[in-house]
C-alpha cells in the first residue's frame, strides 16, 4: 500500500484568487459546496474488527476550491488526446470546455492536434480554438475531434511550444502512456520554470489504470461487445456443431472479456490474462470444450488479446510507438488450434472468428459513460484551476480523488481471480476455474 507521501499532491504555489464559481462553504443551506483541501478519502476502505488498517494514507478528495491559483480571464487552458480510440472522447473535451468557459470564465483553449505530436513545430499542426460553438454537439460522435497519435514527443521543444502560446493548464486524456508523458512534461515545464498545471483525465476501454475504480469508455465497450455476442451466440447455434470465438481488447487485464461474459450470459468459456490455460491434455481448453460440444453441440468463446501469449510460439518482441509490449495474435492461433483439434478427433466444427475491436472502441460513448466523461472532466477543471499538478482524477469507492500520476503509473491495475467479477465470469460460463491439467474438472 502507498504512503502518505506517495498520494501527497503537487501544487504551483498559493491560492490567492477567489473562485468565480457561486458555491457554498456551510452545509443544509440547499447550495452545493466547495471542497476543502483537508478532505480526504481513505484509500483501505473496509475494515475488519481486529486488524489494523495496512495503510492509513488518504486520497485529496476532487471537487471546486474556494481558492484558486489562475486568474480565470488571464488563463490558457490546452487540451490533448492521446493513445487509441475510445468512447467519450468528445464528452470528455467538450465538458472541459464548457467547465472551463461557462463556470470559470477562463479566455483561451486550445486543442493540441494529434495527440503529443501536435506539441512538436516540426508537424506543423497548429492548436485549433475550442470555442462552445467548436464542441456543440461533438458528444454525439465518436472518437476525436481532435485527432490521437501514440509515442513520445521532444520535452524541450513541447514546452516551448506550451510557453510560446501562453498555455497555463494542459489536460492529458488518455491511458498509462499518455500520463507517464503528462509526468514528463510537467516535471520539464517545473525545470524550464513555466508554471504548468498538467492534469490528466484516465482513459481506456480495458479498465486498467491502478487507483481509479472506472475509466471511461469501459461500460460502453460491454454493451457494444455484449451487442456483439449476441450475434455470435446466434451463429454458434445456427450451423451443425457451431463455434465461436471471439477476440476482445485487453492487453494486459481481462476486465472487458469478463465484464462481456457476465452481462451477456450466453458465452462458456472466457480466457483473460490473469489465468492462464493450457490447450492440450486432460482438462486443457480443447479438452474442456470437447466436453462442452458433446453435451451442447455449439459453444462461444471469448478471448482477452493479452491470455494465452505462453500457448504461441514465441516471436520477435516488438512494441508500439507508446512503449507498450506487442502481443502475439492469440485470435487467429487459438480459432486454427480448435480447427485442428477437433478434425485430429474426427469431429470437425464450423468455427466462426470475431474480432470488433476497432469497432467498439469507435462509437459514441453510452449514458453510463457519458455521465462518468463529464464528472471526470469537470473536476480535472477544478483541480488545474487550484493550480495542482502531476496528478490524474481518479475515483475510489465512487468518489473521485486526486491521484499524483507517477502512483498511478507505477504498476497497471489486474482483475484479481478472487474478485466478485471473476468469480461472476465462472459462474455464468460454467467454465472450470482452472484449465492447466487434469485438475481442471469438468466445463
Amino acid at each position: 500500500m502507498p504512503t502518505a507521501e506517495a498520494v501527497r499532491i503537487h501544487t504551483l504555489g498559493p491560492c490567492t484568487v477567489r473562485s468565480p464559481l457561486k458555491l457554498s462553504t456551510v452545509w443544509g443551506d440547499g447550495v452545493a459546496n466547495f471542497v476543502g483541501d483537508d478532505a480526504r478519502m481513505p484509500l483501505e476502505v473496509e475494515v475488519n474488527t481486529g486488524r489494523p488498517r495496512s495503510s492509513e494514507a488518504m486520497f485529496e478528495k476532487a471537487g471546486p476550491r474556494e481558492r484558486i491559483y489562475f486568474d480565470p480571464p488571464a488563463t490558457t487552458a490546452a487540451i490533448v488526446t492521446c493513445g487509441g480510440l475510445c468512447p467519450g472522447l468528445n464528452n470528455v473535451i467538450r465538458s472541459l470546455v464548457l467547465e472551463l468557459h461557462h463556470h470559470y470564465g477562463v479566455g483561451r483553449i486550445l486543442g493540441i492536434r494529434y495527440g503529443y505530436m501536435g506539441l512538436d513545430p516540426a508537424n506543423g499542426l497548429e492548436p485549433m480554438a475550442l470555442t462552445t460553438d467548436a464542441v456543440d454537439d461533438i458528444h454525439t460522435q465518436g472518437g476525436t475531434v481532435l485527432g490521437s497519435s501514440r509515442g513520445p514527443v521532444d520535452l524541450d521543444r513541447a514546452v516551448a511550444f506550451l510557453r510560446d502560446r501562453g498555455v497555463n493548464i494542459l489536460f492529458c486524456i488518455g491511458g498509462d502512456g499518455t500520463q507517464r508523458g503528462a509526468l514528463a512534461l510537467a516535471n520539464r515545464a517545473a525545470a524550464a520554470g513555466h508554471p504548468l498545471a498538467v492534469v490528466g483525465v484516465p482513459k481506456t476501454i480495458d479498465n486498467d489504470i491502478r487507483y481509479v475504480w472506472r475509466t471511461f469508455g469501459y461500460y460502453t465497450a460491454l454493451e457494444k461487445a455484449r451487442e456483439i455476442v449476441t450475434c455470435a451466440h446466434v451463429e454458434a447455434k445456427g450451423a451443425p456443431r457451431g463455434v465461436t470465438l471471439v477476440k476482445l481488447m485487453g492487453r494486459d487485464a481481462g476486465f472487458i472479456a469478463a465484464g462481456t461474459a457476465v452481462a451477456s450470459q450466453d458465452v462458456n468459456f472466457v480466457l483473460v490474462p490473469e489465468v492462464p490455460f493450457v490447450l492440450e491434455g486432460p482438462g486443457g481448453l480443447l479438452d474442456c470444450l470437447r466436453q462442452r460440444m458433446e453435451r451442447r453441440d455449439h459453444a462461444v468463446i471469448l478471448v482477452a488479446e493479452g491470455a494465452g501469449q505462453d500457448q504461441i510460439p514465441a516471436g520477435q518482441q516488438q512494441r508500439d510507438a507508446s512503449g507498450n509490449l506487442l502481443h502475439q495474435d492469440i485470435g487467429p492461433h487459438l480459432a486454427q488450434r480448435i480447427k485442428d483439434f477437433f478434425k485430429r478427433i474426427g469431429s470437425p466444427v464450423n468455427l466462426r472468428y470475431i474480432d470488433p475491436s476497432y469497432i467498439i472502441r469507435s462509437v459514441p460513448a453510452d449514458c453510463e459513460d457519458a455521465l462518468l466523461c463529464d464528472q471526470l472532466a469537470r473536476h480535472a477543471v477544478h483541480a488545474a484551476m487550484a493550480g495542482k499538478t502531476e496528478m490524474l482524477i481518479g475515483q475510489w469507492y465512487n468518489v473521485f480523488t486526486h491521484v499524483p500520476i507517477a502512483l498511478a503509473v507505477a504498476q497497471k491495475k489486474y482483475m484479481s481471480t478472487e474478485s466478485e467479477l471473476w468469480r461472476a465470469a465462472l459462474a455464468a460460463t460454467g467454465q472450470p476455474a482452472h484449465m492447466t491439467g487434469p485438475q481442471a474438472g469438468q466445463p
